[in-house]
């Protein structure tokens, strides 16, 4: 059983003993400390803090105890039950409250859970506000409020509409297009909030024809919840029969977007954003982010239009304030997290199938057509494995320094740019090991540059 306490929040497994589980009393310790943290820092008047979840099946217990415990602290609690990470997110700025709490682990299996911990901005906390989280649940520091100053509670259910309306309402949304286009869907929401939400979307989108698979929000996910293409058997097969324009999958938080062809191939999900910016910037051109781990295909695209493309490190918070600061129309995670701050600063599933049933219907093409007008890369993952007295920082900087005469990028680990292929090292904050991204024009290149960057570093060890 595991418990990982990270600056992104706290995750783990459900049941066992204290301190080596998602427990209540580890759920109540690390909910007082980012109480505590909001009430120290925050400058927003309101006294509100937003509480949303995936449909998991300890789920309504993990709620219980976060709102529970944040009336405890004094704070009064919005709870917008069964919702999205996005849908949060927006709850927590349309609310003005001062912070929220999305009880979700993402693409986990079933017996995760987890608390993503939000600002008054509706975004992730940063490294700082993160690392201060963890002090203070180390330390106990927090003091619960008297009888006379226990927090409220209240319920609104009216927020999956507010999110849809927001949707609905980007410039670059056309629904009346997409309603003339008259797409034939199908999606995937992995026994999650995705089936509660997806169909209200699609339907005011004008859309017709819907086949929904896994669709009953019970937290029992019929496959592993992750959107690669190993896990999507089902919905892979239902596309192959040729009933369908595209299909859209979901994780169980409704923050990545995957995509299936008509013809039953995957679309990649390095490619979800590549497609929504190639959109984006014909109509407002500008600059974009990805992290460094991300494809050189939106790299490629925003060159094609003038623009010009930075890359962050990885981590969505940290995606987020690179395009603050280079002032990015359009940016994300190549796991097909779309942030678009016209909608909010936030990777959201919701947006960026608007956007591209929007294109696909201005376009006039098949998804497979449209795929095949970006560059061709592919992707490669592996790991170096060491032992817990390896001194990894000194590798990566010896690693950097054997490859000075290339482009190399140390914000975080080492990415090495090649001019037709790159090789990104990442070390794991949790294992003694090394994480090896590498991507060039074909598989097997991309597996051959990393596994040779891999030989360099076994040859130091």
């Amino acid at each position: 059983m595991t418990l990982i306490k990270s600056i992104s929040g706290i995750r783990g497994t459900i049941g066992g003993r204290a301190g080596d589980t998602l427990n209540p009393l580890d759920i109540v310790k690390f909910t007082s400390a980012y109480a505590t943290l909001i009430r120290r820092t925050t400058t927003i008047k309101s006294n509100k803090i937003v509480v949303g979840r995936d449909a998991r099946i300890s789920g309504p217990m993990v709620k219980n105890v976060v709102c529970g415990t944040l009336m405890g602290m004094g704070f009064d609690v919005v709870n917008i039950g069964l919702a999205t990470t996005p849908t949060t997110e927006i709850a927590v700025t349309m609310e003005g409250a001062c912070g929220g709490i999305i009880i979700t682990a993402s693409h986990n299996p079933r017996m995760w859970n987890a608390l993503k911990l939000l600002n008054s901005r509706g975004e992730f906390l940063n490294k700082e506000e993160g690392n201060e989280v963890l002090r203070i649940a180390e330390a106990e520091d927090f003091e619960y409020a008297d009888v006379d100053h226990l927090g409220s509670y209240c319920e609104d259910n009216t927020y999956d509409q507010k999110h849809i309306d927001l949707v609905l309402g980007l410039d670059l949304v056309d629904v009346e297009a997409i309603s003339k286009a008259n797409f034939r869907i199908a999606f995937d929401s992995v026994n999650s909030v995705g089936g509660v939400i997806l169909p209200k979307l699609l339907e005011q989108l004008g859309v017709k024809t819907v086949t929904g698979l896994f669709t009953e929000p019970s937290g029992d996910f019929q496959h592993n919840p992750e959107p690669l293409e190993k896990n999507l058997s089902d919905i892979k097969a239902l596309m192959q029969k040729g009933e369908h324009d595209i299909a859209f999958i979901v994780d169980p938080d409704v923050d990545r977007l995957a995509l299936f062809c008509e013809d039953g191939t995957m679309y990649g999900e390095e490619y979800t954003l590549v497609t929504v910016a190639d959109y984006i910037l014909q109509h407002t051109p500008g600059n974009t982010v990805s992290n460094l781990s991300s494809t050189r295909a939106l790299r490629d695209v925003t060159r094609k239009y003038g623009c010009e493309y930075n890359a962050s490190a990885v981590g969505e918070v940290n995606v987020v304030t690179k395009m603050k600061e280079t002032g990015a129309v359009i940016g994300g995670e190549g796991n097909g997290g779309v942030i678009y701050p016209a909608a909010h600063y936030g990777r959201d599933a919701l947006v960026g199938i608007a956007l591209i049933l929007t294109y696909l219907a201005k376009k006039g093409m098949k998804a497979s057509e449209l795929r095949a007008t970006y560059p061709p890369y592919f992707i490669a993952k592996n790991r170096i494995d060491l032992t817990p007295d390896t001194d990894v920082d000194a590798i990566l900087e010896r690693v950097k320094e054997m490859y000075a005469s290339e482009e190399v990028n140390d914000i975080d680990g080492v990415k090495i740019d090649f001019p037709d292929k790159w090789v990104h090292l990442r070390k794991s904050n949790t294992e003694p090991i090394i994480r090896v991204y590498s991507e060039a024009a074909t598989m097997e290149a991309a597996d051959a540059i990393g596994k040779k960057i891999m030989d360099v570093v076994y040859s130091m060890v």
